[in-house]
């Protein structure tokens, strides 16, 4: 049969099986709709991301001594948070070559005004800079510096200020603002995932990688758990990443996500089977698994489209699924483990044997 009859035949039979099973077309319909509307989220919040990286990168150094911030760089023991993502294994990558920024920045933040839509929203912006400016710079960021830079007379605001920095930058870095010291009250950003160096990749000064790669195992969910390599660069591309062109928060994305993330189990990026030319597609690794979830995923990204999991049923039924087999998972390992204890035999203690005659 010539290869246009097949398509066509195969095209026909294709329509007619979503015509024969209604359900199924309505969960290609939602989750058409679903990753449609996260795509266009996260385009928003990468373009974000980005202006707000290029900000920091912009930050004015402080020209006198006496205007320059003194905040405590973070120890060498402590730069990723705990011993786990202290001992994690780095990687020679090629991203953020740009590390001898000046240590020191003056309260003068720049930020982009129609980012700004109000007073309080360009604070918010002004002090996510300077967090990840000091993340960047492996240094901790202090509330009385925060006030510096968002001006003192803000202070019965800070709270708030602080909190919606934190959500965005969560959202979008996937990284949480923690305070690490209440005496000084230092602040950090610690990655979601247990990547290396704090969600950096490589060892050095840079930005967080994880949220890139939360956005990747979302798009990999949302295509039934196996994502084509064509879909992951179509869905990057809306967020203005290209394969093969550094990018100014995630370096070059093909080695990040093809060699870096896969050597680290995050991503599997295997050849489809019997395909020729060869194409590739990408899974979720087993440390994928072992630090996240589709429950959390899909929260990540419904974070970035300013809503909840369960506008997407499909999705969120999935979600919950996984995460009830999860915790029965657990469940059966703890009750394997009691089992095992209980049947170690206990320690006999020897008696003497006693006869009539030696009474």
């Amino acid at each position: 049969m010539p290869r246009g009859q097949k398509s066509k035949l195969h095209a026909r039979k294709k329509r007619q099986k979503v015509r024969g099973n209604p359900q199924d077309s309505e969960a290609v319909r939602e989750i058409a709709v679903a990753t449609e509307a996260v795509v266009a989220a996260a385009a928003a919040a990468a373009a974000a991301a980005e202006e707000v990286a290029e900000a920091v990168e912009a930050v004015v150094t402080a020209a006198a001594a006496e205007s320059s911030l003194s905040t405590p760089s973070l120890p060498d023991t402590e730069q990723c948070g705990s011993p786990e993502r202290a001992s994690s294994p780095s990687l020679t990558s090629d991203d953020d070559q740009s590390d001898d920024d000046d240590d020191s920045i003056s309260g003068n933040i720049l930020y982009t005004t129609r980012s700004c839509p109000d007073l309080l929203s360009k604070k918010v912006h002004m002090l996510e800079q300077f967090m990840l400016h000091r993340y960047k710079m492996k240094q901790l960021s202090t509330k009385e510096d925060m006030l510096k830079v968002i001006d003192e007379k803000y202070r019965n605001e800070f709270a708030e200020i602080l909190q919606r920095a934190s959500q965005h930058l969560a959202a979008v870095f996937a990284v949480d603002v923690q305070e690490v010291n209440s005496v000084s009250h230092s602040y950090n950003l610690f990655c979601k995932l247990k990547l290396p160096n704090n969600g950096r990749i490589r060892a050095g000064k840079g930005l967080p990688k994880a949220g890139l790669l939360m956005n990747v195992l979302g798009m990999i969910f949302m295509k039934g758990n196996c994502a084509a390599e064509e879909d992951i660069w179509k869905y990057l591309r809306m967020m203005r990443v290209y394969p093969g062109k550094k990018h100014y928060v995630y370096g070059e994305p093909r080695k990040l996500i093809t060699k870096d993330l896969v050597r680290l189990k995050y991503l599997i990026y295997r050849q489809v089977a019997d395909s020729n030319p060869p194409r590739y597609e990408f899974l979720w690794g087993p440390q994928a698994h072992a630090e996240t979830s589709k429950m959390k995923v899909l929260k990540f990204l419904a974070n970035i489209n300013d809503t909840h999991p369960s506008v997407y049923p499909v999705l969120y039924k999935e979600a919950l699924k996984d995460e009830e087999e999860r915790a029965q998972a657990i469940y059966r390992a703890k009750a394997q483990t009691t089992a095992n204890t209980s049947t170690v035999p206990k320690a006999v203690c020897p008696t003497a044997s006693v006869t009539l005659g030696e009474v």
